[in-house]
């Protein structure tokens, strides 16, 4: 089984009660599958480049000069993978297309190692034979590079068998359009898997003759997003029904998973200012809404940072803790921690601790927010909360991962209530972990939120941070809130 059939052909038309809204196995990025193998495509360059050497230092008793060869293999490594790149040679559905992938990895080595010439390779060999050289360089290196998309298709067909590699399409819309986007979905080449159609009017006449039932409302498609049963969710509405179009995009644009409209909608139909692309999913042509966010290579990466500077963070404070927790047992009477539950990742409840900063502890439908000279707060408590201490807790729910050091920060679930009835984006911030601190925290939208602009201002940043997000906005966001925490702007 080639990785073109392994990765992509996943029982596109099944009917959606084969698949039930069931816990599956964790699912990994195709792009990140990709890039692996780019990886050791580049490593198995550099490793072919070692074979020569050691040819001639056996057989021939020549010592070539290692530190410029492995600039050189480096060199050459890099040409020959962004020439494969360029070549589209890292898409699933071509890293395995016989008998074009062979002749164009000797080309792409032929470029890089020809390329090595002139970069130091024939001081770097003391007078040996380059062509000689160049040409055991490649052979070595073809060989390896083989080996390394034969080891590949054969794991990732175990992974596609598991299914850890399924793109799960839902339309919403069960008329001709949802029909006719089904039907071209099907297509096994694709390595769709149609979870099912969603509409919110159940009569008769929403059902297809042909048998593509409706299997759920806007609702029922929010609670399987959320749940993690969908990757991406079309539009298919006819054009008439543009308010109502405009409607579901703005409610689906707050579920971590990518939205699209098709395209013989106009795109003045969702979010006036705002620059939509065009893309297609096989033959159908889509309006991109929304991508998913931290997609690919963003979970891996945010979680390494979480848990590389969590763990950094957690040490280098843990020596604080005990001292607080004395001063918090002298000053009052009550515990050292603080649990409240608050909603994290797709809106589910997750118990955030902190160190205990007043004389009550609030967790229900009555939870005031802390205003300056609150009486409630203790004299220990009001210094954690100038100097932010009494977040340092919140660091256990990072390395468990409820929470990221950088996200938007999570509220009591009573003022998550009232702040979705006062701002229909505001659910839009649940699409990543809640964060110890965030965009808003920085941009100095700390404190009490005393009206709706207000709350929409705070929205308005976790938003931009979500679509924005980058491991250097992360680090950028760290380091000002050292700042902020110095100055104590806005905390009580």
């Amino acid at each position: 089984m080639s990785l073109n059939t392994s990765i992509q052909s996943l029982g596109a038309d099944a009917p959606p009660s084969a698949f039930p809204m069931t816990a599956e196995p964790k699912r990994w990025s195709r792009q990140v599958a990709s890039d692996l193998v780019g990886i050791f495509d580049v490593l198995a360059v550099i490793a072919g480049s070692a074979v020569p050497a050691l040819i001639y230092a056996k057989a021939g008793g020549v010592v070539a000069d290692w530190k410029l060869l492995a600039q050189t293999s480096l060199s050459a490594a890099m040409i020959a993978h962004l020439c494969l790149r360029s070549w589209g040679m890292y898409e699933t559905t071509r890293m395995h297309d016989f008998p074009q992938v062979p002749l164009r990895l000797l080309a792409a080595l032929g470029l890089g190692l020809f390329g090595t010439l002139g970069l130091g390779l024939p001081q770097a060999l003391r007078g040996v034979h380059s062509w000689v050289w160049l040409a055991t360089w490649m052979s070595a290196s073809f060989t390896f590079i083989i080996m390394n998309r034969g080891v590949a298709n054969w794991l990732l067909a175990r992974l596609t068998a598991a299914g850890r590699f399924d793109t799960r399409v839902a339309v919403f819309g069960a008329g001709l359009i949802a029909r006719r986007v089904h039907d071209h979905l099907a297509e096994p080449a694709l390595g769709i898997r149609f979870v099912g159609v969603y509409d919110d009017r159940m009569g008769q006449e929403r059902v297809n003759p042909e048998g593509l039932d409706v299997i759920g409302k806007l609702d029922d498609l929010l609670i399987a997003a959320r749940d993690e049963q969908i990757d991406q969710i079309i539009i298919a509405l006819p054009q008439s029904a543009d308010r109502r179009i405009a409607t579901v995009a703005k409610k689906l644009e707050q579920l971590p998973v990518s939205v699209h409209i098709v395209t013989h909608i106009a795109s003045d139909l969702v979010d006036e200012g705002r620059t939509h692309k065009v893309s297609s999913l096989g033959p159908v042509g889509m309006l991109d809404v929304k991508k998913k966010a931290l997609a690919d290579w963003g979970p891996f990466i945010k979680r390494t940072e979480d848990l590389v500077l969590g763990c950094m963070l957690f040490l280098l404070t843990a020596p604080l803790f005990p001292l607080i927790a004395l001063a918090i047992k002298r000053d009052s009477n009550g515990p050292v921690f603080f649990l409240q539950r608050r909603r994290g990742l797709n809106q589910r409840i997750i118990e955030i601790v902190k160190f205990r900063t007043m004389h009550v502890q609030e967790d229900g439908s009555d939870v005031r927010q802390a205003t300056s000279d609150d009486a409630r707060v203790t004299r220990v408590g009001r210094i954690l909360r100038r100097t932010s201490l009494d977040e340092l807790p919140q660091l256990w729910n990072v390395l468990k991962g409820d929470m990221s050091l950088v996200g938007p920060r999570p509220h009591a679930l009573v003022h998550d209530e009232q702040f979705g009835e006062m701002l229909e984006t505001y659910a839009n911030r649940h699409q990543v972990k809640p964060g110890i601190t965030g965009l808003a925290q920085v941009r100095g939208l700390r404190g009490q939120t005393h009206s709706a602009d207000c709350v929409e201002a705070r929205v308005n940043a976790d938003i931009d941070y979500i679509k924005a997000w980058t491991l250097r906005l992360d680090l950028a966001i760290l380091f000002k809130t050292l700042m902020a925490v110095v100055t104590g702007k806005n905390a009580h």
